[in-house]
């Protein structure tokens, strides 16, 4: 049987290797290379998440690998996302010829940058060890502001900039709260800043909190929690979809996951009331701060972005109540939003086609003109909404009962009006963008329809299948495996 942690190490080395293929080969052969590299990545990752998930009592957790049931999760999701990306990528590159490289090196530089992203994102679950996850938090930083501003305009080059710094400086911030863990965890250097060894810290829980604080505040920078998530509506915008399908349901989930780590390994020495409170603050800050931006019309894109920013509110939420029903919830969050992203950033190449306009405003009708791709956006701000039978609301309500569980009743209720608020903004934007007073539109072939189509009806029944599946969630041995982490 192959060793777990050489089948993690070979998820994260095979797409690298595959990007410096891909530089190597002529252009005729760019991307036929691309679409088998990302089926190879794709289904190596869905092997480590299986056997993590398969067995998730057993974590495999040394000081540079951690491969237990939440990495587990998060691999599995990384490596649909970014396989899905990979297979519309031509379409969005066949109908957006602006970049900032030339023609003959365009496709290959594109490739490239987004196998180091998935490459760097794919590491990231992995990590053992605090500094190496944030070490290779920046690492997606790189690659991924590179790709927001391909396209080379000056709207996309400022958002790409926008976000490398604010991130950077965020990861900023969180590097010093490593620095004090460095030099109160015994023994000292990057070695003792592993999850095990994080409980360890002995410089006083005042100090901890501290460190704590620093680190997380500097994480929500990246993870787009409120009020440091500026960033996000403009690289959500500007990005080409794909990477924006990389950007919202991955590489936010990803790093929201180092955060989660960070305040199980602080919980014993800063208290889990504190541990989790900080986490309900940036949950609640997330929720209430999307609430006015979702009850507006808005451009397709930015749409997403502030649902983005709900979301990972959610799932912060979820964290924090720290109960098996409030995991039960992150668990089927994380997944549905997902699926449900990936979707609504997959039907934008075929949506601007249809309606230019969307780019820059909120457009409305488009069930009337083009009923497919009405329905694929309709499934989409569906499941986002939380209306029922969609994951989200089984999630939504999950999370709002861990919140009584965990005896923080004036908290849930808080989230509960906030979420009710923002349902009405989302299925407000549904009712428009669907079913509302349509202009003339040509009637023109788009690119990408068909692929976004087939995957709207492959959404709609892992969608269900989530949604009917949840409720052995709770006593599962998976919620018991996150509530237990790395220790």
């Amino acid at each position: 049987m192959i060793d777990r942690v050489y089948l993690a190490e070979a998820s994260i080395v095979v797409p690298a290797l595959i990007a410096c293929l891909i530089w190597c080969l002529p252009r005729g052969w760019v991307e036929r290379a691309a679409l088998a590299g990302g089926v190879v990545t794709g289904g190596l990752a869905l092997v480590v998440a299986g056997v993590a998930l398969a067995d998730p009592g057993h974590p495999q957790v040394g000081g540079w690998i951690a491969l237990d049931a939440a990495a587990g999760l998060l691999i599995a999701v990384i490596a649909v996302v970014g396989l899905v990306s990979v297979l519309v990528s031509p379409a969005y590159l066949a109908a957006n010829t602006s970049t900032l490289v030339g023609e003959p090196r365009r496709r290959s530089t594109y490739y490239v940058v987004f196998f180091a992203f998935w490459s760097s994102l794919l590491a990231v679950p992995l990590a053992g060890n605090l500094g190496a996850a944030w070490l290779l938090i920046e690492a997606t930083t790189a690659a991924s502001a590179l790709l927001v501003g391909f396209s080379g305009r000056a709207r996309a080059l400022e958002a790409g900039w926008k976000y490398l710094i604010l991130t950077s400086l965020g990861l900023g911030v969180a590097l010093l709260g490593i620095v004090l863990l460095a030099a109160g965890v015994p023994g000292g250097g990057l070695g003792a800043l592993s999850w095990r060894a994080l409980p360890s810290y002995a410089s006083g829980a005042p100090s901890g909190l501290i460190a704590y604080l620093l680190l997380l505040a500097g994480l929500a920078a990246k993870i787009g929690w409120a009020p440091v998530h500026n960033w996000l509506p403009d690289a959500h915008s500007e990005a080409p979809a794909p990477v924006s399908a990389m950007l919202s349901a991955a590489l936010l989930p990803a790093v929201l996951l180092v955060a989660w780590r960070c305040s199980q390994g602080m919980a014993p020495v800063i208290g889990a009331s504190a541990a989790q409170g900080v986490l309900i603050g940036f949950g609640l800050a997330s929720v209430a701060v999307a609430v006015p931006f979702l009850s507006r019309p808005m451009a397709w894109k930015r749409l997403l972005a502030y649902s983005s920013l709900e979301h990972m509110g959610v799932i912060a939420l979820g964290i924090g109540f720290g109960t098996p029903l409030a995991m039960a919830g992150v668990a089927v969050h994380i997944v549905a939003h997902a699926i449900a992203k990936s979707l609504g950033f997959v039907m934008v190449t075929p949506l601007l086609a249809h309606e230019p306009l969307a780019a820059r405003q909120a457009v409305a009708g488009i069930g009337r003109t083009r009923p497919a791709l009405g329905a694929g956006i309709g499934v989409c701000l569906g499941t986002l909404s939380g209306l029922p039978p969609s994951p989200l609301f089984v999630s939504e309500l999950l999370i709002i009962a861990g919140g009584f569980q965990a005896g923080r009743p004036w908290v849930a209720a808080v989230a509960t009006l906030l979420l009710a608020l923002a349902f009405l903004g989302l299925i407000r934007a549904l009712i428009d963008t669907i079913a509302g007073t349509a202009p003339w539109r040509e009637a023109t072939r788009l690119p990408g329809l068909r692929g976004a189509s087939a995957l709207a009806a492959v959404s709609v029944v892992s969608l269900l299948t989530i949604a009917g599946g949840s409720a052995w969630l709770p006593a599962s041995a998976l919620v018991q495996a996150f509530l237990k982490g790395v220790s």
